[in-house]
């Protein structure tokens, strides 16, 4: 039971004015201490308003030294300032601060008694102890309840002696306060290294009668204490009836340094009821010895399911190579609980001894533990590859299609080959999907991607048109200028099927290389739905890649020519606008000339335009040549609120303005940011501009944080 300062009423409110007016003055106060401004904070406490004295009893915590004491002490019997006067009290290295607490305590009553006994325990005033011993007899509870737990910090040999010789003669609740005490004591004790007198304080409370908080903890104190000692109490608190002292043990072994902790949390496994056992093992698995005791392997293998699980669970956190043999028994259990944990175990062992223990485990495995250890081959990626090709002939599909998996996760490029045979041409239909996979897998992890592609690339001819779609697919993820120039080979062909996997494929490629191979295929297929998808492709690269920007006008007006639809003309305004530089400049103007491109021509050339005019004379030179007048926007007026919370912010939009009629604001998207706060909080807003676009006048209101789009004046 710690007892904290009592805050009045009023000293609340204080404390609310003094936390504001602190938030203000705090930069002011972190430049370092001089004797004129600890002076000044002094005469503060002498004549300043309240909020400024307890503002001044903050710094003093810093910045005070014995000059300050008398006037701090001063404020030790005003209930408002009080708890601000300690604080820098107990902070004042001088012993002068702690005579000052001291000396009050022979004046102050109640709650400020209480509150200046809790400070002199804050500073650990042994010259204090005379003083406390005084105050365990007090009328009041609380000081004496106080004066108990400040002896407990203090912890001197006089302050202990008078804690225990007090804990039988007092009950109650300072019965409780001087338990805390002793307890404290005992605490520091044993961060000195004196664990015998330690353990004899705890021994002390805990025979005493007292509320079970208190005994629980120094029932905890003691075992530690004691070390290995301390393990008949430890295990006596395992078998208790009482689950709070039985968790109470749990936690404690957990925490204790004893060697001993170990095999007695080992022997309890056995004979405690299901629950309590598993919850024994979670313990002792928490303690990481680092080693499995027989009675862990043992749990494991029988028993009541829970237990077995959480045997199971501490195998697979400290188990080595020795543990396979246990957890392969219960990864064949029929319970898939069981199995589950078991396999998740043996996939969590470390170690390159356990690799190996798998691997050679697995070329004379039985029927029973095969599976298991083919997919545990491919879970840690152990180099097993006779092992699991000879299992690719096995007659148990389960064991085919595992072995194709783990090769997938586990074959090097010398044996990238048995996948691709297996793919083009499985034992079984219903290995032709596990086998894709594995290729796949197998294929993006290979160091040389062109390597990978030649060799998947060579098995095309032989493959059956399925297999080839898979092919396509797989060289799509290998990617790299083999991985093209084989599935442009094969859309050669004309096969619809083929032509629909490499436009997809295609359509998705990761570098510009796919250019030439998409746009040959816009060019020469019959079926419109490639030609299409393959355009989308080639444009798609031209938006979403770096290049120069010669090379991307290049691309936007090939794509252009080879357009046959309004959306993918669109598509090529789009990316035109989106990097304006003279050479896209150029591709837009160009189209103009066309009139089923002209609208969209002339909307890219107003957004790349502003970009460009005051930067490029040559676009400047272009744009006039062509006959075009860019929209001139001027912003007469912009308010932006709510009814008649509106704000003004004409002048932040036309220095936005560049002339055209979309104006990028400077957050994107949140005008509250971008005009400076929130007009009306909480309050639906919009923004309302008045502007002229070419000499004509519009008005226009946007809903809060929409795009601004200036519509042109009719």
């Amino acid at each position: 039971m710690h007892i904290h300062r009592n805050v009045t009423r009023r000293s609340a409110v204080l404390a609310a004015v003094i936390s504001l007016v602190g938030l203000l003055l705090g930069a002011a106060n972190a430049h370092a201490a001089t004797p004129e401004k600890e002076a000044a904070l002094i005469e503060t406490l002498r004549a300043g308003p309240r909020p400024e004295k307890a503002i001044a009893c903050k710094q003093l915590a810093i910045y005070g030294t014995k000059q300050a004491v008398p006037e701090l002490a001063a404020l030790l019997s005003d209930e408002q300032l009080a708890s601000w006067s300690r604080i820098a009290l107990e902070a004042i290295p001088d012993p002068s601060a702690g005579e000052a607490l001291r000396t009050a305590t022979n004046t102050l009553k109640g709650e400020l008694l209480v509150g200046a006994i809790n400070s002199i325990g804050v500073r650990r005033d042994a010259g204090s102890v005379d003083a406390l011993v005084g105050h365990l007899k007090d009328s009041d509870v609380e000081v004496a309840a106080a004066a108990a737990v400040a002896l407990g910090h203090i912890g001197t040999a006089p302050a202990a002696e008078t804690l225990r010789r007090s804990l039988a003669d007092t009950t109650g609740k300072l019965q409780s306060a001087v338990a805390e005490g002793c307890i404290l004591c005992a605490e520091r004790r044993m961060a000195e290294g004196r664990n015998d007198n330690a353990a004899e304080i705890y021994q002390q409370v805990r025979k005493t009668s007292l509320p079970k908080p208190r005994i629980l903890e120094a029932t905890r104190g003691e075992i530690l204490a004691r070390g290995e000692a301390g393990i008949p109490l430890l295990i006596e608190q395992l078998r208790s009836p009482d689950n709070k002292f039985f968790r109470l043990g749990l936690t404690t072994a957990r925490q204790s340094q004893a060697a001993g902790v170990a095999d007695a949390l080992g022997t309890e496994v056995a004979r405690a009821t299901p629950d309590r056992a598993a919850l024994l093992l979670r313990a002792l698995a928490d303690r990481a010895e680092h080693v499995v005791p027989p009675a862990v392997v043992e749990a494991a293998r029988s028993g009541p399911k829970a237990v077995r699980i959480a045997a199971i669970e501490f195998i697979g956190r400290w188990g080595d190579a020795s543990s396979v043999s246990a957890l392969l028994q219960n990864a064949s259990e029929p319970d898939k609980e069981l199995a589950q944990a078991a396999r998740t175990a043996l996939g969590s062992l470390a170690g390159e001894k356990v690799d190996a223990e798998i691997a050679d485990r697995l070329s004379n495995a039985d029927a029973g533990s095969r599976l298991v250890l083919i997919e545990l081959v491919g879970q840690r990626r152990i180099n097993a590859t006779p092992a699991l090709v000879k299992a690719l002939d096995n007659q148990d599909p389960a064991i085919r299609r595992a072995a194709l998996t783990a090769l997938g996760n586990t074959v090097g490029p010398d044996n990238l080959s048995i996948l691709v045979a297996r793919f083009v041409a499985p034992k079984d239909p219903g290995d032709a999907l596990p086998a894709s996979k594995a290729l796949m897998a197998a294929s993006v992890r290979m160091p040389d991607r062109d390597a990978c592609s030649a060799e998947l690339a060579a098995a095309l001819p032989q493959a059956s048109a399925s297999a080839k779609a898979g092919l396509l697919e797989i060289l799509g993820a290998v990617q790299g200028q083999k991985a093209l120039e084989a599935i442009g080979a094969v859309m050669k062909g004309g096969d619809p099927e083929l032509q629909d996997v490499g436009s997809r494929v295609l359509g998705s490629w990761m570098s510009v290389d796919a250019a030439p191979v998409l746009l040959e295929l816009v060019k020469n297929s019959h079926d419109e739905k490639y030609q299409d998808r393959a355009l989308r492709g080639y444009i798609r690269l031209a938006r979403q890649f770096v290049m120069p920007a010669r090379q991307r006008a290049e691309m936007c007006q090939t794509a252009l020519d080879a357009a046959t639809r309004p959306e993918e003309r669109k598509l090529v305004m789009t990316v035109l606008a989106r990097y304006p530089s003279v050479e896209t400049l150029a591709v837009a103007i160009k189209a103009m000339e066309k009139p089923a491109m002209k609208k969209e021509a002339q909307q890219a050339i107003v957004q790349m335009a502003p970009k460009l005019v005051g930067k490029s004379p040559e676009a400047e030179q272009m744009l006039a040549k062509a006959g075009i007048e860019l929209p001139r926007v001027q912003i007469i007026k912009a308010e932006y609120g709510a009814g008649g919370a509106l704000k003004d912010v004409t002048d932040i939009l036309r220095s936005r303005a560049s002339g055209a009629p979309q104006i990028a604001i400077p957050s994107a998207n949140n005008y509250n940011e971008s005009f400076g706060g929130d007009p009306a909080p909480g309050v639906v807003k919009q923004l309302k501009v008045q502007y002229r676009i070419n000499g004509k006048d519009g008005e226009a209101t946007f809903a809060e944080n929409a795009d601004i789009d200036l519509p042109m004046p009719k």
